[in-house]
């Protein structure tokens, strides 16, 4: 059995303070972490990052509100996973300020003892990503890595 990790995106029915007169609406979007066990993603809660509110992630990009669960405290936080993972690799973290997804992640890749890369920023100018990655390999050591790709499409 190989379980695989992925971080994506999923939408709640907040709006942030910028969008609140958007005709559409825009809706909040926030990144999650989740494991897919033979193409079927586990079922988890995770909280929204904006409003709070708790969402029960059921596939990949889709979320059904938790009713019943407005506070989350029996949720995971970043503190709860800093407990087993080594000490240079909390700090780094801490210092790029990433979020609970990144933390669920690069603690998924320490345990399954995988060489993956974990996307830490991306800043995008014209034609140009610039990409800062972290790069674990399987025995847990790690560096970070600066790549910038020309994209096929600009910004107009």
């Amino acid at each position: 059995m190989v379980l695989e990790g992925v971080r994506h995106l999923i939408e709640c029915h907040c709006t942030l303070p910028q969008y609140r007169n958007a005709n559409p609406p825009v809706y909040h979007k926030f990144v999650v972490f989740s494991v897919l066990d033979e193409d079927a993603i586990q079922k988890k809660l995770v909280q929204c990052n904006n409003c709070g509110i708790i969402h029960k992630v059921v596939d990949l990009c889709k979320t059904e509100i938790a009713h019943g669960m407005e506070e989350g405290q029996s949720l995971r936080s970043i503190e709860d996973i800093k407990i087993g993972i080594p000490d240079k690799m909390v700090t780094f973290l801490t210092q790029q300020n990433a979020d609970i997804s990144t933390w669920e992640y690069v603690e998924f890749i320490l345990d399954n003892k995988q060489e993956k890369e974990v996307i830490l920023k991306k800043e995008q100018k014209d034609d140009l990503t610039q990409l800062k990655i972290l790069h674990i390999k399987e025995d847990g050591t790690f560096k970070v890595k600066n790549e910038t790709r020309q994209d096929e499409w600009s910004v107009s």
